[in-house]
């Protein structure tokens, strides 16, 4: 169901997700402070997670899509659901699978990612870890249109963090996060 509460605006978003929904979480916030111009329209997710607990808990409409053995079957299912809920931006916040071309492609202008690192540096996985690794003096966040190739694509929006000495992958994650959560909704 859709909220009653004031989650709306001009434009709407659909938010994919697979974890703990805390950059959904950053968004929700925002629209209650009518920060966005916009109404998250739905939160979907690939996984029964703590995302589709938040959205419940604000009455906005949810779908959980299990991943199917068949991947192409379920990228056709997630294209048809979302497509259903005509967004005018479809948000990936924190959502761990690859979308398949053809996906991007229908959304292209249209889909934006963010990415726990200043790309084009660190794509992929274990980017904290990697940053350190390589004696970087700065990480952070990146807001990106999404394309075909992983973590490519337009920047829209970055913020930076400085890698301190005595950090380990976990604590810059968590202060890349709260860049995260500033920086999402701002785009």
């Amino acid at each position: 169901m859709k909220s009653e509460r004031k989650l709306m605006g001009e434009h709407s978003i659909v938010i994919l997700a697979s974890g703990s929904g805390t950059l959904a979480q950053a968004l929700i916030d925002a629209a209650e402070r009518n920060e966005l111009d916009c109404e998250i329209s739905a939160i979907i997710s690939d996984k029964q997670s703590q995302v589709l607990e938040r959205a419940r808990k604000y009455d906005i409409t949810n779908f959980y899509l299990p991943l199917a053995k068949d991947r192409s079957d379920w990228d056709g299912k997630l294209l048809d659901l979302v497509n259903k809920l005509k967004p005018d931006l479809v948000v990936s916040a924190g959502f761990m699978r690859i979308l398949t071309p053809a996906f991007v492609r229908h959304y292209t202008g249209r889909l934006i990612n963010i990415h726990p690192s200043l790309l084009p540096a660190f794509k992929g996985l274990h980017t904290h870890q990697r940053a350190i690794d390589a004696g970087c003096k700065f990480a952070g966040a990146t807001v990106h249109q999404v394309t075909p190739e992983l973590d490519h694509g337009h920047i829209l929006a970055q913020g930076v963090v400085p890698v301190l000495a005595q950090d380990t992958a976990a604590d810059l994650a968590a202060r890349v996060l709260t860049q995260e959560h500033l920086i999402y909704p701002r785009v």
